[in-house]
């Protein structure tokens, strides 16, 4: 190999073209995404007063996620998953184009905006869950906690970093300019994923089989496996607790509360999380090397438990801010390693379905999680959820006695062999 090559494969990581493609594509659309969901509000602002009208931007926004990702994970599991990636990459560049010039011309109204919200979320189902699921088709096995820890810090950077900003810049010169810096981020993620080599359609049962039942086989699996049945658990319960936490937070953080902070304080603690969570991606894999699995996850549930414990121990503002930055780092430790398990453990053919059925659980446990930090703050305190969060946090502990780093590389080998019977292949060939 030249000095060149050696040096392109060094910057490169060791990771193949095609996952650098996959990479752009998504820093992209993440990009995309966060102009997008600063633009919409401003955009409902000036199309109504009513809170609960803008309000209801995000709840239909956020919808598909309850009532259509579990048809997502089907589907991830029957068609080519660049294929659809790249169909919604391409409708999202079209709709947000078109917004740009709806807005310009004034006929953009409400339900017009209601719809456009729909229609993106529905896609970023079918995108999100086959970008999960395409990944293991993408690097090796043992790339996978790498790939996915660089992907994720890409995705926060432009999401919460750079797109937010940008959108307010945008929409502060021109409203519809902020749709046309959305339509051009998607363009450019549509040309990654465009530019992907190879065929990327899972392995499907030689016997036909209708959504329903492809759904139904998918909760199944994850239900009888204990090792993702475990992690899943644990996933809805740790966003039950954080939902809970942040559903309280602004009234925690801004004057009148405890902490007595203004709007632009409130945005700078909010930082924490952001800057908390690219440290976790970029280093989850290395650490996971160093100490292990299962006992980086023991220490992710216990840490994070007790630092989301600290603002119902004290309102001092940096205190908090390193709290919540130690635990985002966590967080995303977390789902790095969890996510890479997953790919390594489920079969290609079920995991659009798996993935599916975790976004599921996790999105759907949030409104819950906010229900209940209003009622305990009502009857109790605003430092009450902090403290009941961190506790439930940690008895979710006891699921480490699951996740052992014995089971852990069974459950891995289960998967590899049933990898390779499916490919035709008899284990340890």
């Amino acid at each position: 190999m030249t000095v060149i090559g050696r040096l392109a494969r060094r910057a490169s990581g060791g990771l193949p073209a095609n996952y650098w493609k996959l990479w752009v594509s998504s820093a992209a659309a993440n990009l995309a995404d966060g102009i997008f969901w600063i633009a919409f509000p401003l955009l409902a602002v000036q199309l109504t007063t009513s809170p609960m009208l803008i309000a209801g931007v995000t709840v239909v926004g956020r919808l598909p996620w309850l009532l259509f990702v579990l048809v997502a994970g089907a589907l991830a599991d029957r068609l080519d998953r660049r294929r659809t990636m790249f169909s919604v990459a391409l409708m999202r560049t079209v709709i947000a184009a078109l917004l740009a010039v709806g807005i310009a011309a004034g006929v953009v109204s409400l339900p017009i905006l209601y719809l456009t919200v729909f229609i993106l979320g529905v896609g970023e189902t079918l995108f999100d869950t086959a970008a999960q699921s395409i990944m293991p088709s993408v690097v090796e096995r043992d790339d996978l906690g790498k790939a996915n820890g660089r992907l994720y810090a890409a995705e926060l950077t432009m999401n919460q970093f750079v797109g937010p900003p940008l959108g307010g810049v945008l929409a502060g010169i021109a409203m519809a300019l902020a749709f046309v810096g959305s339509a051009l981020a998607f363009a450019v993620g549509t040309l990654g994923l465009f530019l992907l080599v190879g065929s990327f359609r899972p392995a499907t049962s030689p016997v036909k089989t209708s959504i329903v039942e492809d759904i139904r086989e998918g909760l199944g699996y994850l239900r009888h496996h204990v090792v993702l049945r475990t992690m899943a658990i644990m996933v809805g319960a740790m966003n039950l607790a954080s939902s809970a936490m942040f559903a309280i937070m602004v009234l925690f953080v801004v004057s009148p509360g405890p902490m007595g902070l203004d709007g632009v304080g409130f945005g700078l603690l909010m930082t924490s999380m952001a800057v908390g969570s690219v440290a976790g991606s970029l280093f989850a894999d290395g650490v996971a090397r160093r100490i292990g699995r299962a006992p980086l996850l023991v220490v992710c549930v216990v840490v994070s438990a007790a630092t989301m414990a600290v603002p119902g121990l004290t309102a001092n503002p940096i205190a908090v801010w390193v709290a919540f930055a130690i635990w985002s780092v966590l967080v995303m430790m977390w789902n790095v390693v969890t996510v890479t398990l997953r790919q390594r453990i489920v079969p290609d053919r079920l995991l659009g379905r798996i993935n599916a059925s975790y976004r599921l659980l996790a999105w759907g446990t949030q409104p819950l999680g906010a229900l209940v930090g209003g009622i305990v703050a009502e009857l109790l305190s605003l430092q009450a959820v902090f403290i009941l969060a961190g506790l439930g946090t940690l008895l979710l502990v006891v699921g480490n006695r699951v996740l052992t780093e014995a089971n852990l590389a069974a459950a891995e080998r289960r998967g590899e062999e049933e990898a390779l019977l499916l490919a035709g292949a008899a284990p340890g060939a």
